[in-house]
């Protein structure tokens, strides 16, 4: 890694940042203070993010390759084939780490009385529960086939872990009268995914045994080819990672609802991107499965272990062992707001931060609950991005529709790997009297925020929430958010004004309050940003705090360095990806990057500009990324509460103290852990403990 040091004279290339952040990631299954289970539900979520950046970001370079561009100004510096190969180098290093630390995880599973047990280790007894489950629980979900003399080679699905099988026929003429070559048979066993993962089989003296479905299908293989007369059988494990790009057709004749639900089908013949082999595989195997689903050389071969999709580890059982789990912490009520009597009479008065999961996501759903049944609400509006599987949103808002409300949803249809649950929630809202608006040409809608109309006194009040987070009540568990709860009336209207924008998106509105994007986002941070500089130069007080998910436009990043040369201290706490790089004399000694990796995905989005004392504080479903600012309706809210201001000012502060799970971004790029003198402060917990505090006031 260390020669591609020349890409870095002003920018980190993103993909090679956003691949340091999934080494966060794994820094926290290799953490000895992170408890044994969720260690491996973080190697579990290591690898889903690698699923899905080889899916999208893999791909999206591999298409810059094979169109034979550099692509060097895009991708920060370095050539679009300098970058595949560096990607997938650093992958095959990375997943060589991961393999150490789920060996070492294992090892340390055993000492507490759970054994991950492989097919060699199993007893008699086991034998007879594993062949009885075996043939009551996956044989009817088993799909085998026999690829020898096959004419067609059967496509692989994207990310479905197979088990290459190669079987030494006996009591056959060889294929080589010559050498004596025996036939060589080779077979496809799909790993079934409706069936868990892991097994557990009896437990035995206090002691608890797990085998993976992919063992125990391979010690079940003399049923499966009992057919075939056989002298030597194995079986290696295979993946294939698929382009996930849409290709939405231009048939004006079909729904935008149609074509999505087209596309999302497509995908699963899009274009392989990796290729995972097990390292053990037979040469003379590997050769036959690459040449037959033609692995070409822009797709990254990335030697593995004996076990692949560990992101299945994200859903380890539990075992019933709290003691290898992060204590539970219950969501905290909101300072002064109840789940008693009207929410909607509360938010009149005053408005409320939520800061989910420290805080109960209940407050979302109880808003929509009591619009939806409230006489005197007429109507509700709202964007919709990602839903939970089982979503109270969607049932609040088709509850709202039947009591005769004039319900208004935005849904975004091309949520990645969402599209197919927001193509069955959209339906069925649609169904139920929901008005629905799929989308705005050429942008995605990616901003988080509602909008009811309730008659009061002859005349419309407007409530409203915005989010930094979607509306789901699963993610709210572990994603950190804010949502502002508000009756402000210029904010309401502006939220009005984004639904017209929706409705007639050739006219471009002017907003009082929020900063929206396409259109106005980059030009406010860039104004804001000015505002830092001439204030320094005038000897005033100056200052930008940013918490981000990612940061990669170059042009934002550029006006960062211009604040940082005039003397403006910027402090970023980003989770993800970082282009910028801090410390570097003349053009950044003046930017510090810390990364918090944790229990929580953090996910909250701040902005924060000192404007002489005076801050201003926004709260944001934007990250300071090309797409966010270019391409997506997206809202900045302003927080005009001074009590807010101060919360969002201390915990921001709580969270740059951080000296456990903060890392350092630097020039160097080695993750190195944020180490400061003083007492241990862990801001996630600190948090909570922040608003428990703040309870025992009232």
């Amino acid at each position: 890694m260390a020669e591609s040091k020349k890409y870095y004279d002003r920018f980190i290339n993103r993909d090679l940042s956003w691949l340091k952040f999934n080494g966060r990631v794994l820094q926290e299954a290799k953490d000895p203070s992170v408890p044994l289970i969720e260690r491996l539900r973080f190697l579990g979520i290591f690898s889903n993010n690698l699923d899905e950046f080889f899916k999208v970001r893999y791909a999206t370079i591999k298409r810059i390759v094979e169109a034979g561009k550099v692509g060097r100004s895009e991708l920060g510096g370095i050539s679009a084939k300098d970058l595949q190969e560096e990607i997938t180098q650093t992958v095959i290093a990375q997943q060589q780490l991961s393999l150490d630390i789920l060996g070492g995880i294992q090892k340390e599973l055993a000492k507490t009385g759970i054994h991950v047990i492989d097919e060699h280790q199993i007893t008699p007894d086991q034998s007879q529960f594993i062949t009885d489950y075996f043939l009551r629980e996956v044989s009817p979900a088993l799909v085998t086939i026999i690829l020898t003399g096959l004419e067609t080679f059967p496509a692989l699905k994207d990310s479905a872990a197979y088990l290459a099988v190669r079987m030494v026929l006996s009591e056959t003429e060889p294929q080589n009268k010559k050498t004596l070559e025996p036939q060589v048979n080779y077979a496809l066993i799909e790993i079934p995914r409706v069936i868990d993962r892991f097994v557990e089989l009896p437990e035995k003296n206090g002691q608890k045994y797990i085998i993976l479905l992919d063992d125990l299908i391979r010690h079940c293989m003399g049923i499966i080819f009992s057919i075939f007369s056989y002298q030597e059988i194995s079986a290696y494990m295979i993946k294939i990672t698929r382009d996930a790009e849409l290709d939405i057709d231009s048939d004006l004749s079909r729904s935008f609802l149609d074509k999505i639900s087209k596309s999302v089908a497509r995908r699963s013949s899009g274009d392989p991107v990796r290729f995972v082999y097990d390292r053990d595989i037979d040469p003379e195997m590997l050769k036959f499965f690459m040449d037959k689903m033609k692995i070409e050389s822009t797709d990254s071969v990335i030697p593995g272990g004996r076990y692949h999709n560990r992101r299945d580890y994200m859903k380890f059982p539990s075992l019933g062992r709290h003691d290898l789990l992060y204590e539970t912490k219950v969501p905290l009520r909101i300072k002064g707001l109840n789940f008693e009597g009207s929410l909607l009479a509360k938010i009149a008065k005053k408005d409320y931060l939520l800061h989910a999961p420290y805080q109960s996501f209940r407050y979302v759903v109880k808003f929509l609950r009591e619009a939806a049944l409230d006489p005197q609400v007429q109507s509700i509006k709202i964007t919709i991005y990602r839903l939970a599987e089982v979503s109270h949103i969607a049932s609040s808002l088709i509850n709202a529709a039947k009591n005769g409300k004039d319900v208004v949803v935005q849904i975004e249809l091309r949520a990645r790997f969402d599209e197919v649950a927001n193509i069955h929630y959209a339906e069925q809202m649609q169904e139920e009297g929901v008005r629905m608006i799929f989308g705005v040409k050429g942008l995605k809608v990616h901003c988080k925020a509602c909008v009811i109309e309730r008659l009061e006194a002859g005349k419309v009040k407007r409530y409203s929430f915005l989010s930094s987070g979607n509306f789901n009540e699963s993610t709210a568990r572990i994603y950190t958010d804010y949502t502002l709860f508000t009756a402000n009336e210029g904010i309401a209207k502006d939220i009005g004004k984004v639904f017209n924008f929706f409705d007639v998106n050739y006219r471009v509105k002017t907003y009082k309050h929020l900063v929206v994007s396409p259109h106005y986002t980059r030009g406010v941070w860039e104004q804001l940003i000015e505002r830092e500089v001439k204030n320094k130069k005038e000897g005033k007080a100056a200052g930008i705090q940013l918490k981000l998910n990612s940061l990669s436009d170059y042009r934002m990043i550029d006006k960062l360095y211009h604040a940082s040369q005039a003397g403006v201290h910027i402090k970023i706490i980003v989770r993800g990806i970082c282009c910028l790089i801090p410390g570097i004399k003349g053009l950044s000694e003046n930017i510090e990057v810390i990364s918090i990796v944790d229990k929580f995905l953090e996910h909250t989005r701040l902005y924060i500009f000192n404007n002489n004392n005076q801050p201003k504080y926004f709260i944001s479903s934007a990250d300071i990324m090309g797409r966010n600012l270019d391409t997506r309706v997206e809202i900045s809210c302003p927080i005009y509460d001074g009590d807010i201001q101060n919360e969002l000012q201390e915990t921001f502060d709580i969270s740059w103290q951080d000296n456990v799970k903060a890392r350092l971004i630097s020039a160097t790029q080695d993750n190195a852990y944020v180490r400061e003198g003083g007492p241990a402060i862990r801001s996630q917990f600190a948090i909570y403990d922040y608003y428990q505090k703040k309870l025992e006031s009232e």
